[in-house]
């Protein structure tokens, strides 16, 4: 018992030490008032990945797969891009929708029609994190999301999201791809929470 209470702390302030956090750099939440339709669109430049750049660590990565078995590097650089649109977009915006829909605003594309603003949403960095069973480190995300008017084009807010990240509580995250992918949801789900709140929505 006095074991699972050690470990129940350093948990918890794990997650106190690293918690997300979002911020407005530059301009107003308020322009989500009177929304129903709010585009997005999501990009990855410039990316950093640990403690390399994306490209390096893709390299590595594609590399030491291969050397142990071929074609399996090539296979993961494969579902390394497809992730993104199959899984990490899909989930932010499942929780965004989610949070946001209540107050009668829902996600939009590129071409969806009524929307008076787009929300530009880039992965500064990503943490992928690892889980080997005994030892664990948890995926995290940083966002740049840029607001921009869509009938001038005018950029009208920045907000970003840092240390976004929620694994399995059991532990059993040990797919990559499922851990940034809860990653995202967390990020969706506090953005909504953020807006709502920072502009008081009702």
């Amino acid at each position: 018992m006095k074991k699972l209470l050690i470990t129940l702390v350093v948990c918890c302030c794990s997650v106190m030490l690293f918690s997300q956090k979002i911020t407005v750099t530059s301009g107003s939440v308020d322009f989500v008032n009177n929304q129903k339709v709010i585009q997005f669109v999501f990009t990855f430049e410039n990316m950093g990945v640990g403690k390399m750049s994306e490209i390096e660590y893709v390299e590595k990565k594609v590399s030491d797969y291969n050397n142990k078995e071929a074609g399996r590097g090539d296979q993961w650089r494969e579902s390394w891009i497809r992730d993104r649109e199959t899984r990490f977009v899909p989930k932010f915006k499942e929780l965004f929708d989610k949070h946001m829909e209540k107050f009668g605003i829902v996600v939009g594309d590129v071409n969806s029609e009524g929307a008076e603003y787009r929300i530009a949403v880039n992965t500064d960095f990503t943490e992928p994190g690892f889980n080997v069973g005994v030892v664990r480190k948890n995926a995290e995300i940083d966002l740049t999301c840029k607001v921009y008017s869509i009938a001038t084009g005018a950029e009208v807010a920045v907000i970003k999201v840092y240390n976004a990240s929620a694994n399995n509580f059991w532990g059993t995250d040990f797919d990559t791809g499922f851990r940034i992918q809860e990653c995202y949801a967390k990020a969706g789900r506090e953005l909504a929470k953020f807006l709502i709140k920072k502009a008081k929505l009702k």
